[in-house]
């Protein structure tokens, strides 16, 4: 019998702790009505959000944002790889021309009787040499300038009085750069 007593005075005293916590939660939910009034707000906001047709807006508006953005960066990555492209293919025609100039050169160096004929020789030669500035190459300076390895390739040291040492003494090939980038690199002695 004892134990049928203290199981009911277990119960009840459990019976009264549920009617306490009852009694507390509704004290809290009457206390704060607003706070009910503004999570059922919020819920009905979040339904409307997840409206499927809204969120197929979105989901294709962010798409074409993506795709729009994807496609300025490929215009520009494009335009710059263009522009590299153009002085790199430039750079290696120019490249295999000046041997044509290099042969213009000797051939105005030697004696020829013909006078009529190396004057032509020369005007082709300043033709050649304008059409090139035109796009850009230049000669590089060399004979009695410091030595400079990005712009001269040294194939000899030579003993001259005439220039100081480190200086360019002899030219044996020109050079030829368009802007900074090199073409051809001057073959040069210097002085020692």
């Amino acid at each position: 019998m004892k134990n049928s007593q203290s199981e009911t005075a277990e119960q009840a005293k459990a019976e009264e702790n549920q009617t306490e916590e009852s009694v507390i939660t509704k004290k809290e939910t009457e206390e704060i009505p607003g706070k009910n009034e503004r999570v059922t707000e919020e819920i009905k906001i979040e339904e409307q959000e997840k409206d499927p047709k809204e969120a197929e807006i979105e989901k294709l508006n962010d798409r074409l944002l993506r795709q729009a953005a994807e496609y300025d960066n490929y215009r520009k990555r494009t335009a710059k790889e263009r522009v590299e492209l153009e002085s790199e293919i430039t750079g290696k025609i120019i490249s295999k021309l000046l041997s044509v100039l290099d042969n213009l050169d000797r051939a105005i160096s030697f004696e020829c009787s013909d006078g009529a004929f190396k004057k032509g020789v020369e005007l082709i030669n300043e033709s050649f040499l304008s059409t090139l500035a035109e796009l850009g190459v230049e000669e590089i300076r060399a004979l009695g300038e410091d030595f400079d390895p990005n712009l001269h390739q040294a194939v000899g040291q030579v003993e001259n009085p005439d220039f100081e040492s480190g200086q360019v003494a002899e030219v044996f090939q020109k050079g030829y750069k368009i802007g900074e980038k090199v073409i051809r690199f001057a073959m040069v002695s210097v002085v020692s």
